[in-house]
């Protein structure tokens, strides 16, 4: 599932090719009332954790492209023809398509595709922790839910009512770093090592955010096996269950908790 780095990715890029011009908005799949934001200009995208927000006109009151890309979902981008070109076909199930002036992109496999408005916009946002990306977050929420909570903190890091954008990877790379048990309960985190942390996390996603992907390996632990999967920067511990730990060698553990894997040294995090 993309985390919350690559939705802030998605907005920038939208408003820069799409913002501030009509858009046509168009729903091959047949799944999509695209109708209703179909030729209107795009005033804003955004993003909070997990989801990406098209803002249409009018200013107030204007309908709102509320996108969740689950386990499945991704856009495709392509440039529009020049010469008065047909556009590309569709390929596969493409829930919505949209085409600016010069650039389209496709939709396909999203948990979420709909129109809502204003209402519901805050009724999503009020059931969602801080985003570390965002300007306005405010770390001592998230740290207030996490105090109180007799669950692990590798459950809480990844519940986004407790902070917004935060996958496995970056629950798995965050708590290697600093050295915590995942199976540690939320109340027994000092909150130091909260403040730590979460200052580690704005800057690992803001690296995720310009670069495009989650680098969380220092330099020096740069070393050993390669990454999970071709082209993937190296992890620490996501996905490298028996590996050897980049730090102290011990073979990388993994188990499910609530229903995710997750990955872990059980010495260097003890």
């Amino acid at each position: 599932m993309p985390e919350g780095h690559t939705l802030h990715r998605l907005a920038r890029l939208h408003q820069r090719r799409f913002a501030r011009a009509p858009v046509a908005v168009s729903s091959p799949q047949g799944r999509f009332a695209g109708s209703t934001v179909d030729g209107r200009v795009l005033l804003r995208a955004g993003a909070w954790g997990k989801h990406l927000f098209h803002h249409y006109e009018p200013a107030r009151g204007g309908p709102i492209v509320h996108v969740h890309l689950g386990l499945y979902g991704a856009f495709r981008e392509w440039r529009v023809p020049s010469g008065g070109e047909a556009l590309p076909e569709p390929v596969g199930q493409v829930r919505m398509r949209m085409v600016g002036a010069d650039y389209g992109t496709d939709l396909r496999g999203p948990t979420v595709c709909e129109v809502i408005d204003e209402a519901r916009v805050s009724d999503i946002l009020a059931r969602l922790g801080p985003d570390p990306l965002r300007s306005d977050a405010d770390p001592s929420w998230a740290w207030g839910r996490i105090t109180k909570s007799r669950r692990p903190i590798g459950a809480l890091l990844m519940d986004q009512t407790v902070i917004a954008g935060v996958g496995n990877v970056y629950r798995s790379e965050l708590l290697f770093r600093h050295r915590i048990d995942p199976y540690r309960p939320g109340r027994a985190i000092g909150e130091a090592e909260f403040e730590g942390a979460w200052t580690d996390l704005v800057d690992l996603m803001k690296v995720g955010l310009r670069r495009g992907n989650i680098i969380t390996v220092s330099a020096e632990h740069d070393h050993g096996p390669p990454s999970y999967l071709p082209g993937r920067p190296r992890t620490y511990v996501y996905r490298r269950t028996g590996e050897p730990c980049r730090v102290c060698g011990e073979p990388i553990s993994t188990a499910v908790l609530e229903g995710r894997n997750m990955f872990w040294c059980a010495a260097c995090q003890q």
